[in-house]
Formats: C-alpha cells, structure tokens, sequence
C-alpha cells in the first residue's frame, strides 16, 4: 500500500463514521418537508400523515439506515479487529458506503427495483466483511 493513501484499518473506521452521517441526510429532506407544511414541535411524529410520499419514503429510509448501520458497523469493526486488511474487504466497506448513500436517494425517489438492488448490496457487503473476518480469525492468531 502506497505510504500516502490510508490504511485498510483507517477505511473501516472512516466508512464506519461516513455511515453514520448517511443516517441523517435522509432526514434533511423530511425536516426540510415538515418546515414546508408547519412544523409541530409538539407532536413531530404525528407529522408524519400531513408529509408528502417523498418525505414519507424519506423517512422510511432514515429509519432502515439505522438497522442497516448497526450490521454494518459490527462488521467493519471484526474487519478492524482481525486486521482484515484485504482489497476486497476495503472494497466491500466502500461499496457499502456508496450504496447506502444510492439507496437513500433512489428511496426518496421512488424507484423501487434500484433502491432494493442497493439494499441487497449493501447487505452483501457487510456479510462478506463479516465472512472475510471470520475467516483471518480462524486463520490466523488475534493475540500472538
């Protein structure tokens, strides 16, 4: 690995921290709706009927980033912790990024077909960070 591009670990932890914030950005499209229609801060959750499809999708796909966050993060931290150092495990936490990033989007957007491919791909690649873990574990000693 070239001394001025980050290391495998770096990757996991910068993906890790890059999914955390794609939680959120579905959310500015649902706050920037509810400004639209009259916030009501004393009932934010009863909004939700009064919020047009995209807001309402919008959402829904902040709510399922939660879900799909907390496997994800388990599993580039097993990467992390067995020294997972592989291109395709750096490539899978990458993808994973991206692909949460296009589903939110195609979710917001109302394209189901593309918004289910990224799901799926995004749950591939945090299995194979979590098999790829499992794997160097079995191999090789944590602790020598």
């Amino acid at each position: 690995m070239n001394p001025s591009q980050p290391s495998a670990s770096a990757i996991f932890l910068y993906c890790i921290a890059a999914s955390a914030v794609l939680i959120y950005l579905p959310f500015l499209t649902v706050s920037y709706a509810r400004l639209k229609v009259g916030l009501d801060l004393a009932a934010p959750r009863a909004m939700f009927d009064k919020l047009p499809p995209y807001a309402q999708r919008a959402t829904w796909a902040h709510q399922n980033s939660f879900e799909a966050f907390m496997i994800f993060t388990a599993a580039a931290l097993m990467a992390y912790i067995t020294g997972q150092n592989s291109n395709t495990a750096v490539i899978c936490a990458i993808t994973f990024v991206g692909a949460r990033l296009l589903y939110s989007v195609f979710y917001i957007l109302n394209v189901p077909l593309a918004r289910s491919l990224m799901f799926v791909i995004g749950g591939g690649c945090s299995a194979a960070l979590i098999f790829l873990s499992l794997l160097k574990a079995t191999t090789t000693p944590l602790f020598p």
